[in-house]
């Protein structure tokens, strides 16, 4: 068993890397586990979604992602794996997991590297993919939220690669009947395709007077995308709402979910939307939207950065209100696949192999994860 696991991450804002962790430790604290999260960002630095109490927290002050932030990221890192010494050490993030692989040489932990976004979009130099490539052949496992994302890792590394999907709690909120808000949530960054959503709206907005579009998250294209909404004639009827001040507190006000993203790793705020009960639009981008939805069954999907079909799909659930109310029961049923109870226990049985495995053969354990693979 992994008595103490070490989980790395960048910091503890608003992401959906940052959620997975609190659900972990939270699942972890009530098990016994012993559970310390390492992150770079500086003390004081807000956390959106708590800990528990008895989970430890090591913020290493450490920004930067220059190559002299790395090797002091990994320098400190290192400093702190000798002290903690844990069983398990499970990596966040694609540049952490290099961070980890340097930090961890000539270690005797166990170490999951965990990928949480789609490494054919990423933007990263190709010294970074070599090296990636270098450190994932040192890793006891690497974890992937989809099957589809397999594709960008090389064979040779496939005998090691987990898909566990995310986990999806019930939402503390419930969206109030008869909204008119569309909602989208996320990074302002082009990776979320908030400039189509933009686009789309202002193609239906004239003759839907009454609804808005909120769309929730704060980030770098935020000036950009303020200048498009005024150009687009929509000043007042969509609104940069940026972060919720409670996490899914946005659920409240929606009407209709949009998904608008040019790509993903695993959508946590679609999984939310859909245990949520919310009528669901969502490209059917790389990766994660078409494991999660059937079209015209729990959801409607349309391509990535298709205006038009965005906007169509926009109108039809805005004027069918029997049809938001189908997709929203029947998605609502499909969210139960990614509940905590059924997600949290292959965390359980990956962490426990990979430390089994360094205790008794020293050999990489993830052959036997085939089953988790599968799932």
């Amino acid at each position: 068993m992994a008595r103490h696991v070490a989980i790395l991450i960048t910091a503890l804002g608003a992401g959906g890397a940052e959620r997975v962790i609190a659900q972990l430790c939270a699942h972890w604290a009530s098990s016994g586990r012993e559970v310390t999260v390492i992150a770079f960002d500086a003390p004081d630095d807000p956390v959106y979604h708590p800990l528990p109490e008895g989970i430890d927290l090591v913020r290493l002050d450490c920004p930067g992602g220059g190559v002299r932030s790395v090797l002091r990221k990994a320098w400190r890192l290192r400093k702190v794996l000798q002290e903690l010494q844990p069983d398990v050490l499970l990596s966040f993030l694609t540049k952490n997991n290099l961070v980890a692989a340097l930090a961890g040489l000539g270690m005797d932990h166990a170490w999951a590297a965990c990928e949480r976004n789609n490494p054919e979009r990423q933007k990263t130099h190709p010294l970074w993919n070599r090296l990636l490539r270098h450190a994932y052949k040192r890793s006891d496992a690497i974890v992937c939220q989809t099957h589809a994302v397999k594709r960008c890792f090389p064979v040779t590394l496939r005998d090691r690669m987990v898909v566990i999907h995310n986990p999806v709690a019930a939402p503390g909120f419930a969206p109030e009947t008869g909204a008119k808000r569309i909602t989208a949530v996320g990074r302002l960054d082009r990776q979320k395709g908030f400039d189509v959503l933009v686009s789309a709206f202002a193609l239906v907005a004239a003759r839907h007077d009454d609804w808005q579009l909120d769309i929730w998250g704060d980030g770098a294209e935020r000036d950009a995308l303020e200048a498009l909404i005024e150009r687009k004639g929509l000043t007042g009827r969509a609104t940069l709402r940026g972060t919720s001040e409670e996490p899914g507190s946005w659920i409240t006000s929606t009407g209709i979910f949009v998904l608008s993203s040019r790509y993903e790793g695993f959508p946590n705020v679609l999984g939310e939307a859909m245990a949520a009960g919310l009528p669901i639009i969502s490209t059917s981008c790389d990766f994660g939207p078409e494991e999660m939805l059937h079209n015209d069954v729990n959801g409607l999907l349309v391509p990535p950065e298709q205006v038009g079909q965005l906007a169509g799909a926009m109108e039809r659930l805005i004027t069918h209100e029997d049809l938001r109310t189908r997709l929203g029961e029947a998605v609502r049923k499909q969210a139960r696949s990614y509940a905590p109870s059924a997600i949290l226990p292959l965390w359980d049985g990956l962490v426990d192999r990979l430390a089994s495995s360094h205790e008794s053969a020293g050999i990489p354990a993830i052959g036997a994860q085939g089953a988790l693979a599968k799932g």
